[in-house]
């Protein structure tokens, strides 16, 4: 049972770790959530997870959070790249969620994003 974990573990490092930019929808009043994140894995489920125990306090995807529901949102990856591709994780970050950002314009009423600081 123990070699059995340990190459459970071990393909499970070796699996490609990718980046990515993901958007949440409000499948009811259509309001997104856009993020730019180092890693992709289990990310649906780290927002459910802090959503769900009232992390983000009065934010509007939290108050909408609890007025509608999980089942009210649905989670996609817009973007993907493995990554062993990037020198700079923080600064690619950063130039992915700008992009998207003026691509979809996430905020107001069209999301609950927040514009960058010196946009």
């Amino acid at each position: 049972m123990k070699e059995e974990r340990k190459a459970l573990i071990q393909a499970y490092k070796l699996q490609p770790t990718y980046y990515g930019v993901i958007q949440l929808t409000n499948t009811i009043n259509h309001k997104i959530y856009i993020d730019a994140v180092p890693n992709l894995k289990g990310r649906w489920e780290f927002y459910k997870t802090n959503l769900n125990n009232h992390f983000y306090h009065q934010s509007p995807l939290q108050v909408d959070w609890d007025r509608y529901g999980e089942s009210a949102f649905s989670f996609a990856i817009l973007w993907k790249k493995k990554t062993d591709d990037v020198l700079n994780m923080r600064a690619e970050l950063k130039h992915l969620k700008k992009i998207w950002f003026d691509k979809l314009q996430p905020f107001d009423e069209r999301g609950y994003n927040k514009p960058l600081r010196g946009e």
